[in-house]
């Protein structure tokens, strides 16, 4: 059977997509080896003690950085809601590799996310840099580390990003959350805040944005680097705060029904 996303391209669509292209590559290698260098130096630097407008200029850096990645993939972000200041889990929808970087342009957070994104080209670096918690998946052993580590930079009042699906997926629905990383957020105190992550205007190009069936990273990226501009939204969502639900189960269950509410329409 063929994949739904394999079609005729019209040659009217394959010359937009040349010319697209033409423009955003020398884009994305001007802010590769020009802003990022700058961007290492200036994170490299005690630019944390330096404070802007109730963030650090180091993490006005990283937001800037991706904030211009997602430009350069024709992305307009747009920020609904207000995010939680200090100590907040804060829990999304996973679309894409782009989902970290749609995040940090609007809130500083250090990341859960799989150890294979390490090893990848300019996200992996950053990620590295942006506070990332790197997981083994399938080892329990990486995971008690990973929630010891969260726990810690919760207590100490820093935020802390995971997708609770666990991976990506065809951007059609929500998958189920796993309710053990939720334990952070309990065990230290601090409130829960979903944000809904759309691709598009409401959310309609989820599918264009996610994995397409055996493909990989690099093609992915290629493929999204010719893509039309167009909306991302990132949403924050009313958050679960402490006390306001019992267990790490029913805050999975909560922080999912209120994503999968917002995906269905602004």
């Amino acid at each position: 059977m063929r994949s739904p996303h394999v079609h005729t391209v019209p040659a009217s669509d394959r010359l937009a997509r040349a010319g697209r292209y033409a423009l955003r590559v020398p884009m994305l290698l001007w802010h590769a080896l020009v802003h990022l260098p700058l961007v290492m130096i200036g994170i490299s630097l005690p630019t944390d003690r330096i404070r802007f407008g109730g963030e650090t200029l180091r993490a006005r850096l990283v937001r800037a950085w991706q904030g211009g990645l997602m430009r350069v993939f024709g992305l307009r972000m747009r920020r609904l809601g207000t995010p939680l200041p200090g100590g907040t889990l804060f829990v999304a929808n996973h679309v894409s590799w782009m989902d970290i970087s749609a995040l940090h342009s609007q809130r500083m957070m250090g990341f859960v996310a799989k150890h294979e994104i390490e090893g990848w080209p300019l996200v992996g670096r950053m990620a590295r840099r942006g506070e990332t918690i790197f997981h083994q998946r399938g080892s329990q052993e990486s995971l008690g580390g990973v929630l010891e580590a969260m726990i810690a930079r919760l207590r100490a009042g820093r935020s802390v990003g995971v997708f609770p699906e666990g991976r990506t997926r065809d951007g059609a629905e929500v998958g189920p959350f796993h309710a053990r990383i939720f334990m952070a957020a309990v065990e230290a105190g601090v409130p829960v805040q979903p944000v809904a992550l759309r691709y598009g205007a409401g959310g309609a190009a989820q599918r264009e944005v996610a994995f397409w069936p055996r493909e990989n990273f690099l093609q992915n990226f290629l493929r999204l680097l010719g893509e039309p501009s167009r909306d991302a939204e990132v949403v924050f969502l009313a958050p679960v705060m402490p006390g306001e639900a019992e267990g790490r189960a029913a805050i999975a269950r909560i922080a999912r029904e209120r994503i999968a509410a917002a995906l269905q329409g602004p």
